[in-house]
């Protein structure tokens, strides 16, 4: 099932219930499964792997915001699930060849550069997410960053990591902008094989 998240009040029973201005209620509640009983040695070890919630970032603040109101909801407080979760923080690197395209002249000599910076940023955004996780004393956490588009990235580390949940920031681009650029929350929404939360900013008021 997937569920669109709209606020960043409380969470109570699973269940978003903001009815601010500019936010809808989430019904019904999540009602999120304990944890799986996989093997992952022996039948006699008896351990268990432990199920996922991962988040996709980028750099931008809408992704950000959304890796903090998962840690602020799901792993501290009295409701901390995250005892019974693994955290996975996924960074999807552009490729650089979809940064400047292959049809201009001279591309092929700039791709090392546009590479470097993209290295650079993917770099800046794992370290930031790494202090916000370490704020909230997160201990069972990956940090993945995957070159490839984020629609594919995200959807494929929910598969990977047996996701339950997969949490994503909302850009708020435009009907036109979204048409043009894609949304990947929207693609997440519709072949993500877990329950999404689309996580979105409110905006400021003044």
């Amino acid at each position: 099932m997937v569920f669109y998240v709209l606020t960043q009040n409380r969470i109570c029973g699973f269940c978003f219930d903001s009815y601010k201005e500019g936010f809808t209620a989430l019904w019904p509640p999540i009602h999120l499964p304990g944890k799986r009983t996989m093997a992952t040695g022996s039948a006699a070890g008896g351990e268990v792997e432990r199920r996922a919630i991962v988040v996709g970032i980028d750099d931008s603040e809408h992704s950000f915001y959304a890796l903090q109101w998962t840690l602020d909801h799901f792993f501290s407080g009295t409701l901390a699930f995250g005892a019974a979760y693994k955290l996975v923080v996924v960074h999807a690197k552009p490729l650089p060849s979809s940064i400047i395209g292959l049809g201009g002249p001279g591309a092929v000599d700039v791709l090392p550069y546009v590479d470097s910076d993209l290295k650079k940023i993917a770099t800046h955004v794992i370290e930031k997410a790494k202090q916000l996780v370490i704020a909230k004393s997160v201990s069972d956490v990956v940090y993945e960053v995957v070159e490839g588009d984020a629609r594919n990235v995200l959807t494929d580390a929910v598969e990977r990591f047996h996701a339950d949940v997969l949490a994503v920031g909302s850009h708020g681009y435009g009907v036109i902008k979204r048409a043009v650029l894609g949304s990947v929350s929207d693609y997440c929404a519709h072949h993500a094989h877990c329950t999404v939360m689309i996580v979105k900013k409110p905006k400021q008021t003044h």
